[in-house]
């Protein structure tokens, strides 16, 4: 599917290759309860809802075509619900996870973003009082040992940058940690060139068997516990719980893109870059991972929304 030669000006981005990659999203959120979610879900979808009696308390939504979406419970939400337009604790019922199945962006993205305004539509909301999140898992299929090492270092160089764009909450910081300095300098040193050492370098320094399901190691803002522990996925998990249609489809393009650019790159340095003007520095980086264009101008302003300086003006212009 990928052309693993370095990239060439936005030639390749352009033709959109980087939007094939298949995903999977996971949303937080409260405000309605599980199986209210599960019926919004299912009506819009046409599909039919089966109660699963597991820890999650979760429902199976299974629609026409096939695929199943969840709805679950997530013991990391604080509940609640509205009464009388005033936000209140609510109950267990209230923690609410919306697992999509696997998606194509060109295919699914409408059908995503519309259940998304249903849901807020109904009274959900997902905000940073409640401790949510989102999470967007890459298939893994195409990666090899050089594109992973590849992705640990563009997420390393660019912490602070995707930190300040994407405003991740201090709350959350637990769940996302940032890029650990000695696991790159580690995969730097050793430049590992199977997965197998790659691995072992990922989970060098925890006490807990690989095996777990909650590892330590997956709360960070890139999560290779998936890849290794039978998911076959890369997870970003670096996104505020949110129930804007508009803000989730930027954040799925952005790791899309960067995805991409791990798979094509022949190599990614770990070299953060001197930043007069952030804004500028993630227009810049956006517009050379291939979000140009009309079709992403609202992703590109989403995703700069917060950063300082001019997107238009490296340096400020002289009077």
């Amino acid at each position: 599917m990928y052309n693993k030669n370095t990239l060439k000006g936005d030639k390749t981005m352009a033709d959109k290759e980087f939007l094939k990659t298949n995903f999977g999203i996971e949303i937080e959120l409260t405000g309605i309860t599980r199986e209210r979610a599960a019926k919004i879900v299912a009506e819009h979808l046409q599909g039919n809802i089966k109660k699963q009696y597991d820890y999650y308390d979760s429902y199976k939504i299974t629609a026409p075509d096939g695929r199943a979406w969840k709805v679950m419970f997530d013991g990391s939400i604080y509940t609640q619900k509205k009464v009388n337009g005033q936000k209140v604790a609510a109950g267990r019922e209230y923690s609410v996870e919306l697992v999509s199945p696997i998606l194509n962006y060109e295919e699914d993205i409408k059908t995503l973003q519309e259940i998304i305004r249903k849901l807020r539509k109904e009274g959900a909301f997902s905000e940073r009082q409640n401790c949510t999140g989102i999470h967007i898992h890459l298939d893994g299929t195409d990666h090899t040992p050089r594109s992973i090492r590849n992705f640990i270092n563009i997420i390393y160089a660019r912490n602070d940058l995707l930190y300040d764009s994407l405003q991740i909450e201090r709350e959350r910081m637990r769940y996302c940690k940032k890029m650990d300095a000695d696991l790159v300098e580690r995969m730097n040193k050793k430049k590992p060139t199977t997965f197998k050492e790659i691995e072992d370098i990922w989970y060098q320094g925890y006490g807990s068997s690989r095996d777990r399901h909650y590892h330590e190691s997956r709360y960070h803002f890139l999560n290779l516990h998936s890849f290794f522990n039978g998911v076959g996925t890369v997870e970003l998990r670096g996104f505020n719980g949110n129930l804007h249609a508009g803000k989730i489809r930027s954040y799925i393009v952005l790791a899309l893109a960067m995805n991409y650019q791990a798979l094509t790159q022949k190599s990614a340095s770990t070299k953060k870059p001197q930043i007069e003007n952030p804004k500028f520095a993630m227009r810049t980086w956006l517009n050379r991972m291939g979000l140009i264009g009309e079709e992403f101008k609202n992703c590109r302003e989403h995703l700069t929304k917060h950063l300082d300086g001019s997107a238009a003006w490296r340096f400020q212009r002289a009077a």
